[in-house]
């Protein structure tokens, strides 16, 4: 279990104001940081800029493609929208003179008897814009890794694809207190500044740092992403997104309908699989909050917190059209987007894009 000896869930502290839970304030310790400022990458706990790096060969195991199976939650209408580079078709017209002669539909034209032709349009530019969460509500985790470290690897994965694709990529990383925001290019060293500003504000979070309450710098970063993503990017949203509002709703309403929006839900397993028994405490920072896990009370409301949670979010899919894909951090990553997009099955190598 990560985080010494108490877990870090803003979330669950809020809930247990409901339950029958004892509080105890404690002063707040400050750990002193290296002269330089940066935290050791330890593997689960943080990471660096050079394992976000390494991530490049995975990235090459999925894709965004145009026609997802049955089972991917891209499935649907949203299999059309989010898409590779390519060629869209535009219409279907009588052939003009100069029409290349390869563009003929022939199916149409013996069925009619006039010649007619396809016409397609190329795809224009996609900008992709990522929004990776590292308040310290991702600061927890009791398995493979944090919350925050799962949200990092998405986000490297993310961004090396789309270089791949030749796509411009950019984001904003977000912490408690202020978000930074990298514009969108089309270069390997746009991608290794924006993985070296998420393992910057990953190695920030520690267990003694308190957390900040409620959506303010969630909202703060949708808000800056509405105002740049004007139409046609690829906005990819990677966080717990503890603490979100009706304004977080509507921000993400107002991205969906003029882009592609993509909600990918970075979560821990501990919650919907409590131990029958022992006492959990849990901290902000300055509170703590001891739950009885053998109490039924404490289980029950523990229960009805995770599931209204998690039904609100995957009800976005369904209310305002916006795919949801669950990142468990407990798993490895790159698998669970691969099988997340669909993809589990397809051929790696140079001509799986």
């Amino acid at each position: 279990m990560f985080n010494g000896k108490r877990l870090h869930l803003a979330g669950l502290a809020r809930a247990g104001h409901a339950l029958s839970a004892r509080l105890a304030r404690r002063p707040a310790e400050r750990a002193s940081g290296a002269a330089s400022g940066a935290a050791e990458a330890i593997g689960g706990v943080h990471v660096d800029s050079a394992h976000l790096a390494s991530l490049e060969m995975a990235a090459r195991e999925f894709h965004f493609k145009p026609r997802q199976p049955v089972h991917s939650v891209l499935a649907g209408r949203h299999a059309s929208r989010v898409r590779g580079r390519g060629l869209d078709f535009e219409e279907l017209r009588v052939y003009l003179p100069g029409d290349d002669i390869r563009s003929m539909d022939w199916r149409v034209t013996a069925r009619s008897g006039v010649p007619h032709v396809r016409v397609y349009s190329e795809e224009k530019d996609r900008p992709v814009l990522l929004l990776v969460d590292q308040r310290m509500n991702m600061f927890f985790g009791t398995r493979r890794a944090m919350k925050s470290v799962s949200a990092a690897e998405a986000a490297a994965l993310v961004a090396w694809r789309v270089l791949m694709d030749g796509d411009r990529v950019g984001g904003l990383v977000f912490g408690d207190d202020d978000f930074t925001q990298l514009r969108p290019k089309r270069s390997r060293d746009a991608v290794q500044q924006l993985l070296g500003e998420i393992a910057r504000r990953n190695q920030r979070l520690r267990a003694d740092a308190p957390a900040g309450r409620g959506a303010s710098q969630l909202n703060k970063a949708l808000q800056q992403a509405a105002r740049l993503a004007h139409h046609d990017h690829l906005v990819v949203v990677v966080s717990d997104f503890d603490g979100h509002d009706e304004l977080t709703r509507e921000l993400m309403t107002r991205i969906a309908a003029r882009n592609d929006l993509l909600a990918v839900v970075v979560h821990d397993p501990f919650l919907s699989e409590l131990p029958p028994s022992g006492d959990l405490v849990v901290s902000d920072g300055e509170l703590q909050v001891e739950l009885g896990l053998g109490r039924d009370a404490v289980r029950k409301g523990i229960a009805q917190f995770v599931s209204e949670r998690s039904r609100e979010l995957f009800e976005w899919r369904h209310r305002i059209g916006v795919p949801v894909l669950p990142l468990s951090a407990a798993e490895e990553t790159a698998p669970q987007l691969r099988r997340l997009l669909g993809q589990d099955n397809l051929p790696t190598g140079r001509g799986s894009r």
